[in-house]
């Protein structure tokens, strides 16, 4: 039986040394009619993430030469926005959000479904396009979709692909309550999604936009979702 191909053919990069979990993966997603490179070290993974002609990156945490948390801060660094998908053997809350501060968009741990990787990385390609609109306001603190940065009291603060699309939609709303379910759909599309991976992004937000300033913008609202609310 031939496989049922999906709507969207993506590039991939799989930044992986683990032979056997990379050859599963690039298998998978070119049998699903996708387009896959690999690399299995940090720098060989970095130099190919940032000619830039990919469209999500699955980027392993122990690499060789460079690990993975360095890559992605350099690709950062570098003004590079493609969607990663972090996967790690590491399950604690400090991981993840040592990951998603230095730039991931997602995380897996191993083992995986590959089933779930594909819809992961399909929901990344979806909310990796620029955002529209207009740079937008709120108590302060100001957001540009079209460059993924917020800016608070004249500090300038560069944003992930799933911290804008979680502060725009806070911003779109504001001051009304954003329920969770609503921010899990605009990270992950109709697939779902992750409630605690959904925290930890809102956590690394607030990391940003809120320490260090005396009126806290991002509140939460237990059980119920998150809102953003001026007060400058």
């Amino acid at each position: 039986m031939s496989a049922i191909l999906p709507a969207v053919r993506l590039r991939v990069l799989v930044i992986e040394d683990q032979h056997d979990i990379a050859a599963n993966i690039w298998d998978f997603l070119e049998r699903r009619g996708h387009v896959v490179d690999h690399a299995g070290d940090g720098e060989t993974g970095l130099a190919a993430a940032l000619r830039g002609d990919v469209d999500v990156i699955v980027l392993d945490l122990g690499l060789p030469r460079l690990d993975g948390l360095e890559l992605c801060r350099q690709l950062r660094a570098a003004g590079r926005g493609v969607p990663v998908l972090m996967l790690t053997a590491r399950d604690t809350l400090d991981d993840k959000l040592r990951g998603f501060a230095e730039g991931a968009d997602d995380y897996m741990v191993k083992p995986f479904a590959m089933k779930e990787l594909e819809a992961r990385i399909g929901a990344l390609y979806r909310r990796g396009r620029p955002l529209p609109g207009a740079p937008r306001t709120v108590g302060g603190l100001s957001y540009d979709p079209r460059s993924m940065t917020a800016t608070r009291s004249g500090k300038v603060f560069g944003l992930t692909r799933a911290q804008s699309q979680i502060l725009g939609l806070l911003l779109q709303e504001s001051p009304a309550i954003v329920p969770h379910g609503a921010l899990m759909r605009a990270l992950w599309g109709a697939e779902g999604g992750d409630l605690s991976a959904l925290h930890n992004h809102l956590y690394a937000l607030r990391a940003i936009v809120d320490r260090g300033f005396d009126a806290v913008l991002i509140h939460t609202v237990h059980g119920v979702g998150y809102r953003l609310a001026g007060t400058e």
